[in-house]
């Protein structure tokens, strides 16, 4: 069963902007899926329509089978958001906000109090349960966002930039959470700006451009379009020349620093033994820019041209 179907949606605002162009997209139930694209690209107003807080022009949308215009409840009882802003009471007890969600889906009580206290634990936040909002760290405010959205167990997460502002171990903390919670069976669909988090959490993605879906692939098939790619190589003992590597073209940054360029083709073991031939001690690796942003780059350089806002 398909967890979203999206047919030709459009959204016009009235002031004439077109901000989404007949939009077609498909997320399987069990996905972890991406929806990138610069900023104004369209991605939060589609959101927003999947969510019922911005309504469509045209177009259909089902999500797990319901439709949004006949089923609205049904709809919102499959789904979970993390908004980009913050959008609780701040003077709300962080256990009250998750029971007081857990009301809006008319789920009993004494079932919201066990499961605020468990996503509260799997935030690591419990400690926090009585305290007001107000008083919780940026990071601590984003677990809690990711709590109250998972209070009624949607079959469907929706994450807006859910680590944009956080810290490196939350956001890692975050990625192992999400990760464990997909392979239980929810779907999350995921934007954000981060794209190497895209790239190791998801498995399709999608693009959108000014509007329009310009790229809907696996994520593993749209890397591996990109031929040549440039890692970085931190020596163990200084250089002073560049070393010569057949088929591999080498830039010396400094004494301890190597670029080289490699492409599909080429394996990483047949560069190291070049590289142990010639007497070069490698201690660290790294690519130099994220091979999804370089594709995404390319993507967007391509389809320049038409203009649109979110």
């Amino acid at each position: 069963m398909k967890a979203l179907s999206v047919k030709n949606l459009r959204k016009v605002y009235s002031t004439g902007l077109e901000a989404l162009k007949g939009i077609d997209l498909d997320v399987e139930e069990g996905d972890f899926f991406a929806l990138l694209g610069q900023n104004g690209a369209g991605k939060s107003t589609a959101i927003g329509i999947l969510c019922s807080l911005v309504n469509k022009t045209s177009g259909t949308v089902k999500v797990f089978g319901h439709d949004l215009d006949h089923e609205l409840r049904a709809v919102k009882d499959c789904i979970g958001v993390v908004p980009q802003e913050m959008n609780f009471s701040i003077f709300e007890k962080v256990k009250d906000i998750l029971i007081n969600q857990a009301g809006y889906y008319g789920i009993p009580r004494k079932i919201a109090e066990t499961r605020a206290e468990f996503y509260l634990k799997k935030m690591g936040i419990w400690e926090k349960r009585d305290q007001i909002a107000l008083r919780l760290s940026g990071g601590m405010k984003r677990r809690l966002m990711i709590a109250r959205a998972l209070i009624n167990e949607p079959r469907l997460l929706i994450l807006d930039e859910p680590t944009a502002g956080v810290d490196i171990e939350l956001r890692h903390s975050l990625w192992q959470f999400l990760k464990e919670l997909n392979e239980k069976g929810t779907t999350i669909i995921l934007t954000t700006h981060y794209l190497e988090e895209a790239e190791y959490l998801c498995k399709h993605l999608a693009i959108i451009h000014h509007g329009k879906l310009i790229e809907q692939s696996n994520m593993k098939e749209l890397v591996n379009r990109l031929h040549v790619q440039t890692i970085i190589l931190d020596l163990k003992n200084p250089l002073f020349e560049t070393p010569a590597l057949q088929n591999y073209p080498v830039h010396r940054v400094d004494d301890v620093t190597l670029e080289v360029e490699i492409n599909k083709n080429q394996s990483i073991n047949d560069l190291y033994e070049k590289l142990n031939q010639a007497g070069v001690t490698v201690i660290g690796m790294r690519n130099k820019v994220n091979r999804l942003e370089e594709l995404f780059v390319k993507l967007i350089a391509k389809n320049k041209g038409t203009t649109s806002h979110e």
